[in-house]
């Protein structure tokens, strides 16, 4: 008889908890050999960058999925760490990787969010792990990492931690850096602000916002609605009520049709 695992009891409490997600870009261009050690290199590194932060990843409830790791923190993570200090660690740390001559490079897309979360036989439950998993598939998040060639870490963080961590500035937050972005993902729509370290706001704004519309020039013809030209044959037209044969022509403008009949 063959055992099988069975779930993990679901806690059916909620709580307040800090979530992230930290996914590979073009992850599966690699053949499988690579793929191996890119996992092994994201998991170090984001290891590395927890230890040099005074976080415990032993204490993170981490849900792998190959190319991307989602994670819930305990409950008294201090949210400006993470956004501050760890993100910074985790830029340095791609970065030192990415320099190695025979390392296949990390490009790294990383969303983070609070709220509440709770265990569930699958994963996690919760707006937070559904948040931080459309945000980190963020058209605006994948276009400026494609964009800003040079860097190895893109991090988008909900309004929510925006507004009440990061505007309030400390060590590593830098929000002059961050640019927001109206976030669409299947059912899910939300504002989220995006911070590329080592680019300023203004290398990522022409592409989170994309292009502007010009303004149409004043000179410039605004047509009006199209009139259907009429030719009555052999009867009367008084109004709209026509006797006699009727033949609909192609739209006319209204001030031909005036020129017409001077």
């Amino acid at each position: 008889m063959i055992e099988t695992s069975s779930p993990r009891p679901p806690d059916g409490t909620p709580h307040h908890r800090l979530c992230l997600a930290a996914d590979v870009e073009q992850y599966s261009r690699l053949d499988a050999r690579a793929q191996s050690a890119v996992q092994a290199d994201l998991v170090r590194v984001l290891d590395e960058a927890a230890a040099l932060t005074g976080l415990d990843r032993a204490a993170w409830e981490r849900q792998p999925q190959g190319d991307l790791e989602f994670a819930v923190l305990p409950e008294n993570t201090p949210e400006a760490t993470v956004l501050g200090p760890f993100v910074n660690h985790l830029a340095d740390g791609l970065s030192t990787r990415n320099a190695m001559p025979s390392a296949t490079r990390i490009r790294l897309r990383v969303a983070v969010d609070k709220g509440l979360a709770k265990r569930a036989p699958l994963g996690h439950a919760g707006h937070a792990p559904v948040a931080v998993a459309r945000f980190v598939n963020a058209p605006q998040l994948k276009a400026v990492l494609a964009a800003l060639a040079a860097a190895d870490l893109a991090v988008i963080v909900s309004d929510r931690l925006y507004q009440d961590i990061v505007r309030s500035g400390g060590d590593g937050l830098a929000p002059e850096q961050y640019v927001r972005a109206n976030v669409k993902v299947k059912d899910f729509g939300g504002y989220g602000w995006i911070r590329v370290p080592g680019h300023g706001a203004d290398d990522m704004r022409p592409v989170v916002d994309g292009p502007r519309q010009p303004l149409p020039s004043p000179s410039a013809h605004v047509p009006g609605p199209a009139v259907l030209s009429q030719v009555v044959r052999h009867g009367a037209a008084v109004g709209r009520d026509v006797t006699g044969g009727l033949t609909v022509g192609a739209p006319v403008n209204p001030s031909d049709n005036r020129r017409r009949h001077r």
